[in-house]
């Protein structure tokens, strides 16, 4: 097998969440690239719609399913629905998530519960299904958790983002947890731990501290459009078969310093 050849997928089926835009479309993107059937579900169907477009107009082949992931009674039926269309899943990105910005002390309880509901206990479950549906019978799988790196560390003065950062040290160990689980079955589980990427999440942050992030970064600058892209495939790809359980930070060094 050539190099090149390790990278190919053409043909596989992936499942993003919160495809509909931001990082999640910037892998729908990616994976749409290389080749790969892709379905993309988020809440907002008209979000969907301008993704659908987005993506067809580069040649990919995209479904789109609307699904509330906070709504975990529904994430059979989404299951359901994208294999009655593609009738398995070689690839699930669970990239949908939320965040809240509170003091510790003053945390609401329902700012607690959406948080920890959207970026671990729904990630959790829709790997749950998709690995007893598809994956597991079939004896192979790619699942990437998209963590952070505010999962590593705490936060810095002025972000004040609790929930949201045990949540993401909680993805990082649930990739560790169900890698060593579901290895027996061929089925690879890695994180990708993105730094600061101007988004619709990250906008109030960077409104106030984009210049301090940039200084404190080794490569001096924020994540652009085609920065997740490389790192997506990798994982999606047999070029990752010998990976697992693992978390590959993308935050231009910010983590390490």
């Amino acid at each position: 097998m050539h190099v090149k050849d390790l990278f190919q997928l053409e043909g596989k089926v992936a499942l993003i969440t919160g495809g509909s835009r931001g990082l999640g479309l910037q892998m729908a993107e990616a994976l749409g690239e290389m080749g790969c059937r892709v379905a993309i579900t988020a809440r907002k169907a008209d979000e969907l719609a301008e993704a659908k477009a987005h993506l067809e107009e580069r040649g990919i082949e995209v479904q789109t399913f609307v699904n509330d992931l906070a709504r975990f009674e529904r994430i059979p039926d989404l299951v359901s629905d994208v294999l009655a269309v593609y009738s398995h899943i070689d690839i699930l990105v669970n990239n949908a998530g939320a965040t809240w910005g509170a003091p510790a002390e003053d945390y609401p309880d329902e700012a607690w519960h959406k948080v920890m509901n959207l970026n671990i206990n729904a990630p959790f479950f829709l790997a749950r299904e998709v690995g007893k549906r598809s994956m597991i019978p079939r004896r192979a799988g790619k699942i990437i958790n998209i963590a952070s790196i505010a999962g590593l560390k705490g936060a810095p003065a002025g972000m004040n983002t609790i929930a949201y950062n045990t949540s993401k040290a909680a993805a990082i160990n649930f990739t560790r947890a169900l890698a060593s689980e579901w290895g027996r079955h061929n089925i690879n589980v890695n994180a990708i731990c993105p730094g600061f990427f101007p988004s619709k999440m990250s906008a109030g942050l960077l409104a106030t501290m984009e210049e301090s992030i940039i200084a404190h970064s080794p490569l001096h600058r924020l994540g652009g459009e085609e920065d997740l892209k490389g790192s997506v495939v990798f994982l999606a790809s047999e070029a990752s078969r010998h990976i697992t359980g693992q978390n590959l930070a993308v935050d231009g060094g910010a983590s390490i310093v």
